[in-house]
């Protein structure tokens, strides 16, 4: 009886099953009509992006797990090197000129100075700044104070007087450690430190070499003495401040005032350089990094392959263009650094044999220009470019995933919310976000220029914020009622635009774009075309305020300083390339031009000076004749009558 039964309910459960698929089948097929119907363009979009999207996603997803894991144990960067030189102590770590460090030699050496600092009784919190260039021992030497719970500010090599006095000032060093050619440096300003500051230098040679047989006689002790007289310490686990923990301090290049200096916490180096490593890197790649070490971008993005995942990283101590792919092929890098203006310089060396005969497969970094993207990895037979995007300080980070040309991230279109970034309106002269009835902040729209933000989410070493170690000017970063009222974002200062497809494009910094003729003016990419046709010369925007007139008018400074630029060729490229309102009005040649360590161009003392002769001494000033589209010098005379508009622009 159970089995007769047993049919008819049988029966009835298959029906109502396929009564169930047959209903799932008609409504998944409604809505594809529907959206086919009235929601083509998203289809598209979506069957586009997606791939893309899933893509960063995995590499998102992995960025997190690890600092899930490192947060669990409370893991600090000597922790996980240490676990890293446990897999392979005796492989090479740095390559530094002829010197091979393995990774238990970069520990050994670290372990020196975390005894030696306490030898000297710095201890847990103390600050300890370094200026130090290039070279294998760098890492070693902030990672061994790490071990003792103090942070190291990377001082910028390049500074002197009182930018010097006030990097060591605002971040409150206890100690300073400088290399031993910087002497005369500190020397200048010592009578303006706090005396309580201990001064230690380094030199850079191996440990138990022959010394050099003069001292020096400035009773200044010599760090590299105390490492060779003091044996390593025994390894333990970081006494410091843990996963979130401060570990450095890295300054802003300082193209505006002076630097500032940024925090950086375990929980966000590990997440700066997981999420460039995930992205294309493995374990086995050799990374080239001719980057200065006191940035993030060579102290902690490219060094960071090799302390978190066991890459071998070569350290030069210097960017040279014209060695850039030659000293890739010498060491048989597959992976290569850059970042700014580098780019550019190495594309206008002369084509060489060279220029292929190298293992490069990745590039990755941050400022490779669209005028030359294509250009560039075409020349030197690049298979991908990973550019990326993030301010030092900063917690909003984004990467270009499939090498798409110029582009420096996206957002997505379908999960727009799954990554808290966003493009906002603004100001684009004062920064100040847009906002709606409700006081909240408004959403850029495809193709419209807008602010980069990052949604701020304390212990998310992802959305997390730790700003400058000064406080106001960190709160400065901050933007509030965002997407509702009371949450907070990080907002970047860089004017970005995303197209219909969610790729996003560097506009300008706010304050960098200026008004003329009605129309606003992108202070970089007109930089970008003055570059391109002026054959890859330096050269800087900026908008000037001329009498009377609406508007800034958009000034160029280029450096030729063998006088071989034609301005007349000049002229008549850009009236091809660039709209009558963005075309430089006035030129500045110049001999050379103020950079910053990163290949930034600093414009704020010849916004200044603008186009006045009795202010510009040794250049060559100009002014565009618009009638006959050709550069005319610019002396007194013609100074004053564009003044009282006896020329006109």
């Amino acid at each position: 009886m159970l089995v007769a039964l047993g049919i008819p309910v049988a029966f009835i459960a298959v029906c109502q099953y396929l009564g169930f698929l047959l209903t799932t089948i008609v409504s998944v097929s409604v809505g594809v009509l529907y959206l086919l119907a009235f929601h083509r363009r998203w289809c598209y979009i979506a069957l586009v992006t997606t791939p893309r999207d899933l893509r960063a996603l995995r590499c998102y997803l992995r960025v997190l797990w690890l600092a899930k894991k490192c947060q669990r144990n409370n893991s600090t960067l000597p922790d996980l090197f240490h676990e890293v030189v446990q897999r392979h102590p005796e492989k090479p770590c740095f390559l530094f000129q002829d010197e091979v460090w393995t990774f238990k030699e970069v520990e050994d050496y670290s372990l020196r100075m975390t005894a030696v600092l306490r030898n000297e009784g710095i201890k847990k919190g103390d600050i300890v700044g370094l200026m130090t260039n290039n070279c294998a021992q760098m890492p070693a030497l902030w990672i061994g104070s790490a071990r003792i719970g103090a942070v190291c500010p990377l001082i910028n090599t390049n500074q002197r007087g009182n930018a010097l006095i006030h990097s060591i000032n605002i971040a409150k060093c206890n100690v300073l450690i400088f290399s031993d050619e910087y002497l005369s440096a500190v020397q200048e300003i010592s009578g303006q430190l706090d005396p309580s500051l201990k001064l230690y230098k380094f030199t850079h040679r191996p440990l138990n070499s022959p010394k050099p047989e003069k001292a020096s006689g400035d009773g200044i002790p010599n760090l590299t003495d105390l490492l060779e007289a003091t044996p390593p310490a025994p390894w333990t686990k970081t006494d410091g401040y843990g996963f979130q923990g401060k570990i450095l301090y890295i300054y802003t290049s300082g193209t505006t005032g002076l630097p500032k200096a940024a925090v950086i916490s375990n929980s966000r180096l590990i997440f700066m350089v997981s999420g460039v490593h995930y992205l294309q890197l493995n374990s086995s790649d050799i990374v080239y990094c001719p980057l200065p070490m006191y940035h993030t971008a060579g102290g902690v993005v490219s060094v960071g392959q090799a302390l978190l995942f066991g890459c071998t990283v070569v350290l030069k101590p210097k960017f040279s263009a014209s060695q850039y792919f030659p000293d890739c092929a010498k060491y048989k890098a597959t992976v290569a650094h850059y970042i700014g203006e580098m780019c550019r310089y190495v594309l206008a060396t002369p084509p060489s044999p060279a220029d292929k005969l190298h293992n490069v497969r990745v590039i990755f970094g941050n400022g490779l220009r669209p005028q030359i993207w294509t250009e560039f990895v075409n020349r030197f037979n690049i298979q991908c470019v990973t550019e990326f995007y993030g301010a030092t300080e900063g917690n909003a980070n984004i990467a270009n995933t499939d090498g798409t040309p110029g582009a420096i991230g996206f957002i997505s279109r379908i999960f727009p919310s799954l990554y808290p970034i966003a493009i906002i309106k603004v100001d684009q002269e004062t920064g100040e976000p847009i906002r709606d009835s409700s006081g909240l902040c408004q959403i850029a729209g495809p193709n419209e220029p807008g602010v980069f933000i990052g949604k701020i989410s304390p212990n998310n070493p992802s959305r997390e914020y730790h700003g400058y170690v000064d406080k106001a000017a960190s709160d400065k970063k901050v933007v509030r009622d965002v997407f509702s009222h009371g949450d907070s974002a990080f907002i970047s200062g860089d004017i970005l635009v995303a197209d219909e497809l969610g790729y996003l494009y560097f506009r300008d910094r706010t304050g960098d774009t200026f008004r003329w003729r009605g129309e606003n003016v992108s202070t970089s990419e007109v930089e970008g075309a003055v570059s391109r046709v002026a054959r890859h010369r330096d050269a800087v925007v900026y908008g000037v305020l001329v009498p009377n007139t609406e508007g800034r008018a958009g000034m160029c400074g280029i450096v030729d300083p063998d006088g071989s630029l034609d301005l007349d060729k000049l002229a008549k490229d850009l009236a091809r390339d660039l709209p009558a309102y963005a075309r430089p009005i006035f030129v500045r040649v110049m001999d050379r031009m103020d950079m910053t360590g990163t290949f930034k161009m600093r414009k704020t003392d010849l916004q200044k000076e603008g186009f006045d002769p009795s202010l510009v001494k040794t250049d060559k000033l100009y002014y565009l004749d618009v009638k006959q589209n050709k550069y005319l010098p610019l002396g007194p005379e013609e100074y004053e009558n564009i003044n009282t508009g006896k020329i006109r622009l």
